[in-house]
């Protein structure tokens, strides 16, 4: 669970909001509690806690940067989940789907896009999602550009730059020829894989999120490999 999510709820709870238990989950029920703080502050009311939320939320005790990105802590609490072999499907991949009223039969198809567009559709309520966001490459029109960094939204070719494959997923990290990628369907499961940085097509930064001038995180894995998935 997320750290600097459960400290935001807990405020919260302390302020008189009802976000339910601080389980560090980002659901709707803490989405609505936020947006009732930033209405009673004055502020605009959009779920997410930004700069001027924060530093209302939290005071003197405002917790120091990163800024909380929803998103990228739903990623990472759904680390490890994993395709079911054969027939049959993970019901918590299928699950993604029927929230978010996308067609899906079942966890034999791709499914990189699908994580992305659960994580954030369910904690960026307003974000627009790309249409198809099955399809990896057209990742490549959401939000607004920008240059590759914690939370960012990494899309890549697969095969060869025309094949019209790809693969998609979050920024966690980087080296000199690498993107570390947090990602879905990578071997079958949600974790981090090392990409080549020549295969990204492009970075993309949630429309309705603050920021869109992320951090660059150095990182490295043991083995330091490409995923050859994608090679």
């Amino acid at each position: 669970m997320d750290d600097l999510t459960k400290r935001i709820q807990a405020r919260l709870i302390e302020r008189g909001y009802d976000p339910g238990s601080a389980d560090g989950i980002w659901g709707r029920r803490t989405i609505a509690a936020v947006r009732a703080f930033q209405r009673d502050q004055l502020l605009a009311a959009d779920g997410i806690v930004g700069p001027q939320t924060r530093a209302r939320l939290f005071g003197a005790a405002s917790p120091p940067s990163p800024d909380h990105l929803p998103w990228m802590a739903e990623a990472r609490r759904l680390m490890g989940t994993r395709e079911v072999p054969g027939p049959g499907s993970n019901l918590v991949i299928e699950d993604w789907a029927k929230e978010l009223g996308i067609p899906y039969r079942g966890d034999d198809v791709p499914w990189c896009g699908l994580f992305v567009a659960h994580c954030v559709g369910a904690t960026l309520p307003d974000e627009v999602l790309p249409a198809h966001p099955l399809g990896a490459r057209n990742w490549s029109r959401f939000g607004t550009a920008c240059e590759p960094g914690l939370g960012s939204i990494l899309v890549f070719w697969r095969e060869s730059r025309a094949s019209g494959k790809g693969h998609v997923g979050f920024y966690a990290g980087e080296d000199a020829a690498g993107l570390y990628v947090l990602g879905g369907n990578q071997s079958d499961v949600v974790n981090i894989k090392r990409l080549p940085r020549s295969q990204c097509l492009g970075a993309r930064w949630p429309a309705s999120a603050p920021g869109g001038n992320p951090r660059i995180v150095r990182m490295t894995l043991p083995g330091g490999g490409f995923e050859t998935a994608l090679a």
